[in-house]
């Protein structure tokens, strides 16, 4: 790097720590002297370079959202296209036609248009907050006010706006906020939900399916999500599926839902909906809970935002659909999903600290514990210890807790998982194996 390079960087670090505030995040640290944020500048495919000209694989497709890669050729195309045109015009009484056309592709995914209409936001929490509002308004609007419930899963996690968190079963994130939100009851199962008093003054249930992602990657059990749409149509509630991070290929289907015939009532996307270019998200719902906002101008459904339906992201979001056929990326993700948990295999029989590891399709979560079981004290933040290490070796991503999390782009090839997992290998060996030799976590 030249000197020149070395004073732009220096620049960038200090303004970073002067002006930013990076979510979940301990500023006092963040901003300390010692520590030298990584300070990303480009990417290509699965890669991302830092200032400093060093490249390394993006597991965690910045922060769940990439799908196809960095600076693919055709999303860079449909957006400069776009943006040739115009960049932004409101959806609050104007339209254009990408909102028509992707309205139209997303309806296509679900059975005789059962999720008929689409409700376009800015990100994964303002998909879950549409829904929750939908919810509570249309049963007001047709005679059920006394529904006004929700019911979530312990430790799930559907993002951060205050009736988002209302949901939150995340007590670090959400225990605060809850009280100033939407009523809202916990289960940990089926079972517990089954034996809910009330259930009458429940609008709707809330759940990831498939797999919790904050949830150290917690997988539910096959047939757990067909039994729950089974329970929520004999009871009268509606099925809200956030399918933030589930969505766009992740669990090897297009949706979670798909994987066992489930239609719910909403459906809420974002995150890959734009295969991870540009703030955009989605409410989708049936026909019939959208009848119940007729009538009346005051039955309208009176909530938006500046950029709903914004025509670049709608570009970049019908450029990603047509790259999944295209591409054949549902029909290449089998070969993936294989590899990844031979990937995942390997690295458990090798590593005993590796307690278990969990996948869903190309989501993989990797626990670390000690030789007896236990948890490490988390004073030690053995997880992040580990991914900061692995970032040394070539790996960019995250914990939660002490499970790593892999989930990288779709586009991702067998040989960089495998250089993903010797990455994660040699950064738990320089920690776990090499920092117990020098006493340094112990």
């Amino acid at each position: 790097m030249t000197a020149s390079m070395n004073e732009q960087l220096a620049d960038w670090i200090a303004k970073d720590k002067a002006y930013c505030w990076h979510p979940f995040t301990a500023q006092d640290t963040w901003t300390a002297s010692e520590h030298e944020p990584l300070m990303l500048v480009s990417g290509d495919g699965v890669w991302l370079e830092d200032a400093h000209g060093k490249r390394y694989i993006d597991g965690n497709s910045s922060i769940w959202t990439n799908i196809h890669g960095h600076a693919h050729p055709q999303l860079n195309a449909a957006i400069s296209a776009q943006l040739a045109k115009v960049a932004h015009t409101s959806f609050l009484g104007y339209s254009h036609p990408l909102a028509a056309e992707l309205s139209a592709r997303l309806a296509e995914f679900f059975p005789n248009s059962s999720l008929s209409r689409t409700f376009f936001s800015d990100d994964g929490s303002t998909a879950i907050e549409c829904a929750l509002k939908m919810a509570l308004q249309y049963r007001m609007q047709t005679g059920q006010p006394e529904r006004c419930e929700f019911v979530a899963f312990i430790n799930c996690y559907h993002g951060d706006t205050m009736g988002a968190a209302s949901l939150g079963g995340v007590e670090a994130f959400f225990s605060r906020f809850r009280k100033f939100g939407m009523t809202v009851r916990f289960v940990r199962d089926l079972d517990e939900l089954r034996a809910l008093e009330g259930l009458d003054r429940v609008a709707g249930v809330v759940i990831e399916p498939l797999v919790q992602g904050v949830n150290q990657i917690h997988v539910w059990p096959q047939g757990m999500l067909s039994e729950l749409r089974e329970f929520t149509q004999e009871q009268g509630i509606h099925l809200i599926l956030d399918e933030v991070m589930t969505g766009f290929g992740r669990t090897g289907t297009m949706f979670a839902c798909q994987q066992e015939q489930v239609v719910p009532d909403f459906l809420c996307l974002a995150k890959g909906l734009t295969a991870g270019y540009l703030p955009m998200a989605a409410t989708m719902v049936r026909e019939e809970i959208y009848d119940g906002f007729s009538g009346e101008r005051e039955n309208a459904f009176y909530y938006g935002h500046s950029y709903t339906a914004n025509p670049l992201g709608c570009a970049a979001a019908l450029a990603s659909l047509d790259l999944f056929t295209s591409d054949q990326v549902l029909e290449l993700l089998p070969a993936k999903i294989n590899h990844l948990q031979q990937a995942l295999q390997q690295l458990a029989d090798s590593h005993p600290e590796v307690w278990q590891t969990r996948q869903c399709g190309m989501i993989a979560g990797i626990e670390l514990r000690q030789a007896d079981g236990s948890p490490y004290p988390q004073a030690l933040r053995i997880g992040e210890k580990v991914c900061l290490a692995a970032r040394e070796f070539g790996l960019l991503t995250r914990p939660v807790l002490d499970t790593i999390v892999f989930l990288p782009p779709l586009s991702i090839t067998s040989e960089e998982i495998d250089l993903s997992f010797a990455a994660i290998a040699q950064g738990i060996t320089a920690v776990l194996s090499d920092g117990r030799k020098n006493n340094t976590i112990e």
